[in-house]
């Protein structure tokens, strides 16, 4: 699984930039993704796939669609001069389930192979599944329940329990493979799917705990509920449905025929046909697990093998984090960090909190990332970029709490209707917190005027009824940096919202 297939720059490529790609060799598409490497957090720089459906026609003729192998060449060979162009300094191909089955699947790979000089991996299903396991749990670490990925040739199970993973299933019930299976009668199909899961007996431990779906399919169908359900963030990774709910929209979507999908907007012509057989399954899972709710991942295979790829060292840190501080060194004016303002503001806070802590640190670095805009759009510019950050390990609520606290380090009004239109997806509790870390980034940065070093220097007292701003000992002059009219403000204002009264000793 760590074979290293090395793609050497050509002379006009740049210099080693730590780029890394995964080439997705599967049953409907192939994908190159190629990552800017330097920290664990796996964003993407670039992006592109080809709907080359190798996998059409598998179940009647046991081999790889002929069309569909002469795009994968040609998909392959751009793809891969790409990554010579770009630098990538390891470049690692997986073919999936279609290439795994298909009688002419070894020789695909060695025809890419002796063309193109890289070598393939054919990841077992259970491997498979294994690395979508890996890809969920970058961003979530302590998933427990059941994962759940659909591809066009097969839907891979994964127990999760807090974190690490258990028992696997690869099963024939890819959205490309089904309805060719049943054909194309949607009841057939249902029964081949209750009969294959009714062969995995453990599914039912999944009762009351999360469903996790990856996949392309899925996240088609998270696109449809999202607008279904007049959801106010269009984010599809961490979106989460009550089962309830999800099986009445998968209910409605597998009863659709293909004229009625056609005219779903936000889903991509190729998976229109198989929409309703990705929500039949979907709703089948649900059901046979009896899961609380359904939890949609925009991760996938793909993070899973680049996690194999990176050191230890990088790949053992904490996502979030590490791209927050990633995009910090890329957007701060000055050297200060998040971690100097956290260290400053934590007194205000319960200790030992520490996803609440976590947040904060989050907040923290990047509180400096609007100081470009333009100043009567820097707040509203802030919370949008924040809200819709590409980085793992964020819950919806997660990604409102830091919009919010960014937006009011910038002034923005917490009662504002871009602040309402996604308030309902957090407590009321963390709406306070979350305006209250706001107003301490705020006068973080006017104390310190976004420079380092000034903030260590003073320290925050909290009493019952007083909220003490410490100054340094010493001669006045290096006092009266920390005492002007606009710390004085926002050190009232941020008293106030902790119901105490400011004093500067």
């Amino acid at each position: 699984m760590n074979t290293r297939t090395p793609v050497s720059p050509s002379r006009s490529a740049p210099k080693t930039t730590g780029r890394m790609a995964v080439v997705d060799i599967g049953s409907n598409t192939v994908r190159l993704v190629v990552y800017d490497t330097p920290n664990r957090l796996p964003i993407p720089i670039f992006n592109e796939k080809s709907p080359c459906q190798l996998g059409l026609g598998l179940h009647s003729t046991g081999r790889l669609n002929p069309d569909g192998v002469e795009c994968a060449i040609n998909s392959l060979t751009r793809f891969i001069r790409l990554a010579e162009s770009m630098g990538v300094e390891r470049m690692d191909l997986l073919a999936t389930a279609a290439v795994r089955d298909a009688s002419d699947g070894p020789e695909f790979v060695a025809r890419v192979e002796d063309n193109l000089g890289v070598t393939i991996q054919i990841p077992t299903g259970p491997e498979e599944a294994q690395l979508a396991a890996l890809g969920l749990l970058s961003g979530t670490p302590d998933a427990d329940g059941v994962l759940v990925d659909m591809g066009g040739g097969s839907v891979d199970f994964v127990e999760l329990d807090e974190g690490t993973f258990g028992r696997t299933v690869s099963l024939p019930l890819g959205h490309l493979r089904l309805p060719e299976t049943a054909g194309n009668d949607m009841s057939v199909a249902r029964q081949i799917v209750n009969r294959e899961l009714d062969g995995q007996p453990w599914l039912t431990e999944g009762e009351g705990r999360t469903l996790f779906a990856i996949g392309g399919s899925w996240r088609a169908l998270a696109r449809v509920f999202i607008d279904q359900m007049n959801y106010p963030l269009h984010v599809i990774d961490g979106y989460t449905l009550n089962s309830a709910d999800a099986r009445r929209l998968c209910h409605l979507i597998g009863n659709f025929g293909q004229s009625t999908t056609s005219g779903i907007p936000g889903v991509a012509k190729g998976r229109r046909k198989t929409l309703p057989y990705a929500a039949m399954i979907l709703g089948a899972m649900l059901e046979k697990t009896k899961a609380k709710e359904v939890v949609f991942s925009g991760f996938s295979m793909r993070e899973g093998q680049l996690l194999n790829m990176l050191p230890t060292d990088l790949s053992s840190q904490d996502p979030l984090l590490s791209g927050c501080a990633a995009m910090a060194e890329r957007t701060g004016r000055f050297a200060i960090t998040g971690q100097e303002i956290f260290d400053w503001i934590s007194p205000l806070f319960p200790p030992k909190r520490d996803a609440e802590s976590r947040l904060r640190l989050a907040a923290s670095m990047l509180s400096d990332i609007g100081w470009s805009e333009h100043p009567d759009y820097r707040a509203e510019h802030s919370f949008l970029r924040t809200l819709r950050l590409p980085f793992a390990g964020l819950s919806h609520a997660d990604r409102v709490f830091l919009s919010l606290a960014v937006f009011v380090r910038y002034n923005g009004d917490p009662d504002n209707n871009l602040v309402k239109s996604v308030a309902a997806l957090m407590t009321d509790y963390d709406f306070g917190h979350a305006n209250i870390t706001g107003l301490a980034l705020r006068l973080a940065h006017s104390v310190s005027g976004s420079a380092p070093g000034l903030l260590s220097r003073s320290r925050f007292v909290l009493d019952d009824k007083v909220l003490r701003l410490k100054l340094p000992e010493g001669n006045v002059g290096d006092r009266e940096i920390y005492s002007g009219d606009a710390v004085v403000r926002r050190l009232n204002t941020l008293a106030r919202s902790l119901d105490r009264t400011a004093v500067i000793e």
